[in-house]
């Protein structure tokens, strides 16, 4: 029988500092709020003068009610890595984003148990039945919302949380989809995802957790069922519907909703969406195309409906206008999730449970720093979120299909280049007999946007045509690589707030205004077959053109580092980085969509030391090869990784092993896990998530 998770403790330097902490930041949060805070208080068994505070987070707790929640600061008053203190008092704080309070349950052991909750001004407030019912709904939003996929990255960037699954039975799950149905309505308050404008009725966090928990367990009769009741009261819920039944394989009848919703709301964004994106998916991006147009339409607003016609063009190979539909995207400032704001702390505990000790998933580097050349450190690509990341990735697919040289040929064809708007505003200056400054300075490069909101500013004087040697990899070497001459520095585009900056009779002769219209929704013939004239282009916003100079940097590392490596190889010399530096190449070689390269980048990461990041990137060839023992063998590293750090609930994980359950059945997937040379605690874990498809009856569970 596998055990919970080892808990951490992180000692405060003043007592209920923590909680003080979170009060203050209560008034800041946007959405679902941060993990729950379990704070302890103790003192030495032997002296009873002395008492100290220690914190932890937690996500996954039963929130229903203030007994679950005491029940959980009881399983914390015996320790097996603390023997000398004892807890006095146990506080559990838990996030309400419905009414924006936070429910408190404070317990004094050995004593009394006593609920409340503190809203936005620290007020105490009396805690009811209908507080409790939201604080569950969003207690279990949380777990998935910050569960890790796996790679560990969301692990790592809070110390000391502890996952639970929050539903590991049909039970459970009925609590959770009866509180989702009286709640659904009002599911728009709690806010949506970075890459949606607006919040509604069908594009929310409840919305999202919903079908994040039906695609995880494969629970799709559970969730047609509820979508089915949602439906009668509100048509607009049908796109969730059909959702479910494309990802149940009922796709006859999610063609059929769609169809008959689509005539009743035929303006529906969502609706059109869905339509456009199963179209797509099955091949016919001719047909998904108009609906696609219709979506932008009703919702011009919104990054998705554009990214989606953007993602259409481009299967069709119409490059030029998937550069403009790209162009046309509304971009949003990335919002992050709601995180704890800790204060000041003595020291952190972070134990380790028997049963998550494995040698090889050992992922400590003993103290060292490892040394990372700059030219990997200053890809900005790998810091994209949101909107910027999803645009960057059209742009990054685009240029795996028709290459470098063409995009920037497409790109000089639809979009006004600066030796263009220098000559015509020449032209312009000489007809008016007229001079501005503010209207003949150039534009400077652009500087990077990172996609949360800041800007970084690129040197002007650096040369990023320079071509650099091997010592990219941080081991000089005689052999100059000159990679940076296969590649042309993409020239810079003119931004419409240059073109703006003008006087009246100078910039707007030159170039029109920017028309926020697309020129191609009306019909799927292009005002100009050809973008030979200078009016006929349009002006590139500088997000996009920035875009093109991190892609023309991801290339150029790339291009030096396969350069470097067949040359190496050809010397019968051995190519040597540090286990980051492979870790950071293999996600470059997966954001330029070039697989292959990713792999071997991150199998020679995990040659050297394990990294999560790059056992799931592994882990994603051998789900493309079908390599069942591949698959399993990574998912056992992966799991016990999770666990080491807290974590017993990975929802990318769960799904990863159903589908295989799915696919192989239990018994031959069991049986493989059972047949690995690892250590049987180490196992178990696996065995667990197993459990839990068996548990919810999945497919393939049944022998």
């Amino acid at each position: 029988m596998v055990g919970s998770p080892a808990v951490p403790e992180i000692f405060e330097d003043e007592l209920q500092s923590s909680i003080d902490a979170r009060i203050e930041t209560l008034s800041s949060l946007r959405e679902l709020g941060p993990p729950d805070l379990v704070h302890l208080v103790k003192q030495p068994i032997k002296s009873t003068s002395r008492t100290f505070g220690v914190y932890h987070h937690v996500t996954g707790i039963d929130a229903s009610s203030s007994a679950s929640l005491a029940a959980y600061i009881n399983t914390l008053t015996y320790s097996p890595h603390d023997k000398t203190n004892k807890v006095v008092s146990g506080l559990y704080c838990c996030y309400n984003a419905f009414s924006r309070v936070d429910m408190r349950v404070q317990v004094q052991i050995p004593g009394t148990v006593e609920s409340y909750c503190i809203d936005e001004r620290g007020d105490r407030r009396q805690a009811s039945d209908e507080l409790w019912l939201e604080t569950y709904l969003c207690s279990v939003l949380r777990a998935y919302s910050y569960a890790d996929d796996g790679s560990g990255d969301t692990i790592k960037k809070i110390v000391g949380v502890r996952r639970f699954n929050p539903i590991t039975s049909t039970e459970a799950e009925h609590r959770f989809l009866d509180a989702a149905e009286r709640l659904f309505f009002n599911g728009w308050v709690l806010g949506s995802d970075p890459e949606i404008q607006v919040p509604n009725l069908v594009s929310n966090h409840l919305a999202t957790g919903l079908l994040d928990y039906i695609h995880t367990t494969g629970r799709y009769a559970s969730g047609i069922n509820l979508f089915e009741k949602l439906r009668t009261r509100d048509p607009e819920i049908s796109s969730l519907l059909a959702q479910v039944y494309i990802r149940a394989d009922e796709e006859v009848k999610a063609v059929q909703l769609l169809h008959e919703a689509i005539e009743e709301l035929p303006m529906d964004y969502s609706l059109l969406d869905c339509q456009a994106a199963f179209c797509k998916s099955k091949g016919r991006s001719d047909l998904a195309l108009e609906l696609a147009k219709r979506s932008v339409i009703s919702a011009p607003s919104e990054f998705g409906t554009w990214a989606r016609l953007a993602e259409i063009y481009v299967s069709l190979e119409q490059w030029d206008l998937a550069l403009l539909t790209l162009n046309s995207c509304p971009m949003f400032t990335y919002q992050d999730k709601d995180t704890p704001r800790p204060p000041e702390n003595l020291r952190i505990s972070l134990p380790v449970m028997p049963e998550s000790i494995c040698d090889e998933i050992d992922d400590s580097t003993a103290g060292d720093v490892e040394l990372v050349h700059p030219h990997l450190r200053k890809l900005h690509a790998a810091t994209f979120k949101g909107t910027f990341q999803k645009a960057y990735m059209i742009l990054t697919e685009i240029t795996k299909k028709i290459g470098w040289d063409q995009l920037l040929k497409i790109r000089s064809q639809v979009f006004v280049m600066e030796e263009e708007y220098r000559s015509e505003k020449q032209q312009s200056v000489q007809v008016s007999q007229s001079r501005n400054a503010s209207t003949t300075a150039l534009r400077s490069p652009s500087p990077h946007q990172n996609g949360h909101g800041t800007v970084e500013e690129r040197d002007p004087d650096a040369d990023p045509e320079d071509s650099v040697s091997a010592t990219v990899n941080g081991n000089p070497t005689a052999v100059a690589v000159e990679a940076g001459e296969s590649l042309e520095k993409p020239p810079h585009t003119v931004a419409s707030e240059v073109v703006k900056s003008g006087s009246e009779n100078d910039a707007r002769p030159a170039v029109p205004p920017k028309d926020n219209n697309h020129p191609f929704l009306s019909d799927g013939t292009p005002n100009t077959p050809t973008y030979t004239q200078f009016h006929n282009k349009r002006l590139c916003e500088r997000w996009l053109d920035n875009l093109f100079m991190v892609l023309y940097e991801d290339l150029r590392v790339y291009t030096i580092w396969r350069t470097e490596l067949a040359q190496f190889r050809q010397q019968q010399i051995a190519y040597k980085k540090s286990a980051e530096e492979w870790e950071i190449l293999g996600e470059l070689a997966e954001r330029l969509h070039r697989e292959e390269d990713a792999v071997e980048a991150y199998q020679s990461c995990l040659g050297m030391r394990f990294s999560p990041k790059a056992m799931k990137g592994v882990l994603r060839m051998y789900e493309v090869l079908g390599d069942v023992r591949g698959i399993l063998g990574s998912l056992i590293r992966l799991v016990t990784w999770q666990y080491r750090w807290y974590s017993e609930f990975s929802p990318a994980l769960l799904y990863t092993i159903r589908k295989l359950i799915e696919e192989e059945g239990a018994v031959k997937v069991r049986s493989i896990i059972q047949g690995t040379s690892l250590p049987q605690h180490v196992l178990d874990l696996t065995h667990q998530y197993a459990g839990l498809c068996a548990a919810f009856r999945s497919s393939g569970s049944d022998g």
